[in-house]
């Protein structure tokens, strides 16, 4: 330790030093180091303190440092029986479940455990500074009294009873700590002496009036010294503040002050700059650890659970078979492919889809399927708590994860926290509470999951930088602190106490007050500044842009000139300018024998475009469980009129409403074979009975000028040299004079399509369409469903066969220069480009200034 440390004159100085008072107290009572208990405020601070007296204590025995907790597991084992409360949120969630069922409240048991368990965490430090005797009748008297403010209202009424409940489990429940109150322990330690924090303990305080005159208090804290002058850093937003924060670490191990505190006030920061600093070589010792549910290996036992569930969507299964170790990855491959390409987003949809479906595919698939539905099966019914674990267990080990999980650090603890242990929860009596349901059961997984902590071990070497939160700076010597986050959200002057207990019954109670905890704030963050190279870090915003303020202690330390705005010791680099080439490539060597009107749509907007999805078949994977948008309203829309169109020509009908009923068939079956969600749809079924009655009108009229349907999106194929057009068309009709009549529905604005008829040659789409017709006389036309008071109309096409003519010797033109090797070049703008799947491929917004803007493109001579 560095001689000109705080934290060495705290421990060591001769006069006013910890061990130097201690070592006199010992002598001025004549106690026996060995016969003395020395309580420290936290763990950590027990092998500090042992480090202290072995540097600067008498020769001979060592007093005992421990903590309350550590002092009570070395006095005597503690197994919690019965009711008691356990501190293990696995077998507490069930505890609360019974005590509520027993109290009224079997049918909010599961919503309700929760809150109570949270509610008696609260309590039991309270509860465990009283001696059990007095803890079941005064105490629990005295407390009581508190769940009866606000009792007479309705709204109150539940949370009274909860805290009722709670106090009565408290009461009447043991704590390891109370073999600390008994007589034969205080035979066997003579004096008690304690070690005072930011804040004091109940459990501490009891012990001393116990103890009384052999017991007495030395503070830990400093008090009259100099605070150092603190290093300031102000970050742009998060990110900034994670790379400002560990250079500022990186800087101080390359000046050899080791080891470095990094207090942990926002986990999710404290993780990007630990990710920093590992990048760097540098592996952090988090004192603090993070929540189990957020490590991978719970990730993974989440997902096998949400991919059982009646309802699961498919994404759910898909990332339950990605985790899993075993399985047949090509097979895992193959069903992800059919399900974005069919936008299958229920798995119970893709299920009776495979059984009915004859496509090859599918049929390759159906036994992969039912082998996934037969480990999924067991997991539907409800059944008692011990049983879940044995079925959750088998689940994993099906799935090949039980040994990966077993043989992870984090997973380790998964299976620990949640007694998945073959021989660990014991008899199925030791989980009261009744049956559960998987959503229940994957409920209270996910509350153990989210109580749990994982620390992951230190090593063998001294750690170089050591997370740990503000309080625990306390008595300990680092070479340097580095506190990123100090801005108001995540370093408060006066922090939120917890629980939704109002300040009477907080201090009727005993729990600690707001006040209490802005006072333990404010001598925490001195305690920091009195560290000699100690620098503070705030963001300007956060991710969203939002301006973020500065916490008032640093606010506090700049009106007392205590801050010190510090160069930023990231070290600049220059990077060179490297813009990325313009590119012209050829599609000569990938032929297409195929041609759709979406596919020659690409080559004329933009030719590398064409290139890149066509030619080389790159696309984008397909979001499962997006949202349904006004592209699924209008595929909706097609298959409605198509049914309706078809099964009037079938059963030919004039009444109105008789047409009405036949179009609501129509619309519930299209409905049921795209699988969609009433629940999702319901914006655009709001706005269906408009768009119906305008469609119907306009049939009417439609009809009346003589035009008879002739067909439903049938496939056309039409030959064009080594080419071959292919398309699926809206609907055939005929008209009263004999001609073709093809009609593309959108549901677009009538606006819209009213520009793209204006130019013929520009509408690829009603020209490609009548391509595929041989007719020489056809006529074609879109037909705008649409639910505004304009109702459904019909904007044509007049110079349709010109179009079609004009648009075949362009094809012709195009795929021949395109085989001679003609350059595919990015030549898209706008819209084009806005919403390109290519975009990241052609690298526009990279492109060096001497790249061309524009020339003649591959289908330069359709436009």
């Amino acid at each position: 330790m560095n001689e000109g440390h705080p934290v060495q004159a705290l421990w060591c100085d001769p006069a006013d030093g910890v061990v130097a008072r201690i070592v006199r107290a010992l002598a001025e009572r004549q106690l026996h180091a060995a016969r003395t208990v020395v309580l420290v405020p936290y763990a950590q601070l027990m092998g500090v303190a042992r480090g202290m007296w072995a540097r600067c204590g008498s020769p001979g025995f060592v007093p005992r440092f421990e903590t309350t907790h550590n002092w009570a597991r070395s006095a005597g084992g503690f197994v919690p029986t019965g009711y008691d409360i356990a501190h293990d949120m696995a077998r507490d969630l069930v505890t609360a479940q019974a005590l509520l069922s027993q109290s009224g409240f079997n049918a909010e048991r599961f919503a309700l455990a929760g809150r109570l368990v949270e509610l008696a965490y609260q309590l039991a430090p309270l509860a465990a500074a009283v001696s059990p005797e007095e803890r079941g009748a005064e105490w629990a008297q005295r407390a009581s009294q508190v769940a009866d403010a606000g009792s007479e209202s309705e709204w109150f009424r539940t949370e009274s009873a909860l805290i009722r409940i709670a106090v009565a489990w408290v009461a009447n429940s043991g704590f390891a700590t109370d073999v600390l109150m008994r007589e034969s322990t205080r035979d066997q330690v003579d004096a008690l002496i304690v070690l005072e924090g930011f804040q004091t303990d109940p459990l501490t305080q009891s012990l001393c009036n116990l103890w009384g005159d052999r017991a007495f208090h030395l503070s830990l804290v400093p008090s009259n010294a100099p605070a150092e002058p603190a290093a300031s850093h102000v970050a742009l937003d998060p990110e900034d503040e994670a790379e400002l924060a560990a250079a500022c670490v990186l800087q101080h191990l390359a000046e050899g002050r080791a080891p470095v505190a990094l207090i942990a006030t926002d986990r999710a920061l404290t993780r990007r700059i630990s990710a920093q600093l590992k990048a760097q070589g540098i592996v952090t010792h988090d004192e603090t650890g993070w929540k189990l549910s957020t490590t991978r290996a719970a990730a993974t036992l989440m997902s096998a659970l949400r991919a059982c569930t009646h309802d699961a969507g498919s994404d759910q299964v898909l990332e339950w078979l990605k985790s899993s170790a075993g399985g047949d990855a090509m097979a895992v491959q193959s069903l992800e492919v059919r399900l974005r390409r069919e936008g299958v987003r229920e798995w119970s949809a893709w299920c009776a889809l495979a059984a009915r479906s004859e496509k090859p595919q599918d049929v390759a698939l159906l036994s992969f399927t039912e082998a996934i539905e037969a480990r999924r099966a067991p997991m539907i019914r409800s059944r008692p708590l011990a049983e879940w674990l044995r079925a959750l267990r088998e689940l994993l080990e099906a799935g090949e994860q039980w040994e990966p999980l077993a043989d992870d650090l984090a997973g380790g603890k998964v299976i620990g926290a949640l007694w998945l242990d073959a021989d660990a929860h014991g008899d199925d009596g030791d989980f009261p509470g009744g049956r559960h349901t998987l959503a229940e059961f994957t409920a209270w997984v996910r509350d153990v999951l989210e109580d749990a902590s994982f620390v992951p071990p230190a090593g063998d070497q001294a750690p170089k930088v050591v997370v740990l939160p503000l309080y625990q700076l306390l008595g300990r010597a680092f070479g340097a602190v580095v506190i990123p986050g100090c801005d108001d959200r995540r370093l408060p002057a006066s922090p939120e106490p917890p629980g939704n207990w109002s300040a009477a019954q907080r201090a009727d109670l005993g729990l600690p007050s707001r006040e209490v905890l802005e006072a333990a704030q404010r001598a925490a963050w001195a305690a920091a500044l009195h560290n000699p190279s100690c620098e503070i870090l705030w963001r300007q915003s956060d991710a969203t842009g939002e301006p973020v303020s500065p916490s008032p202690l640093v606010q506090a330390l700049h009106l007392d000139h205590a801050l010190q705005p510090t160069a930023d010791p990231r070290t600049p680099r220059e990077v060179p300018v490297q813009p990325t080439a313009y590119p012209t490539p050829s599609g000569a060597l990938l032929p297409l024998q195929n041609i759709s009107t979406s596919v020659y749509e690409d080559l004329r907007r933009c030719p590398y475009r064409f290139f890149a999805l066509r030619q080389l078949g790159l696309r984008s994977a397909d979001e499962l469980d997006a949202e349904i948008d006004k592209r699924d309203f209008g595929n909706w829309l097609h298959a409605v009129l198509g049914h309706f169109q078809e099964a009037l020509l079938e059963t030919p009908t004039q009444d109105a409403q008789e047409r009405i009923a036949r179009i609501e068939d129509a619309a519930q079956r299209a409905t049921r074979e795209l699988g969609l969600s009433d629940a999702e749809f319901l914006p655009f079924a709001a706005a269906w009975p408009a768009v119906r009655d305008g469609y119907l009108e306009w049939l009417v009229r439609h009809e009346a000028g003589g035009a008879v349907f002739v067909e439903a999106e049938p496939w056309k194929e039409q030959p064009l040299g080594e080419l071959r057009l292919i398309g699926r068309l809206d609907r055939v009709d005929r008209t009263a004079d004999g001609k073709a009549f093809v009609i593309d529905y959108k549901t677009e604005s009538a606006t819209v399509s009213k520009e793209r008829v204006k130019d013929p040659t520009e509408d690829t789409q009603l020209a490609f369409y009548a391509a595929l017709v041989a007719d020489d006389t056809l006529r074609a036309a879109y037909v705008n469903v649409g639910e505004k008071s304009s109702g459904t109309q019909t904007v044509e096409q007049p110079a349709v066969v010109e179009a079609r003519d004009a648009l075949v010797a362009g094809i012709i033109s195009d795929f021949t220069r395109i085989a001679q090797g003609a350059p595919l070049p990015p030549l898209g703008e706008g819209g084009v480009c806005d919403y390109c799947a290519a975009r990241g491929l052609c690298r526009k917004d990279f492109w060096s200034d001497e790249a061309p803007r524009g020339g003649p493109a591959g289908g330069g001579e359709t436009k």
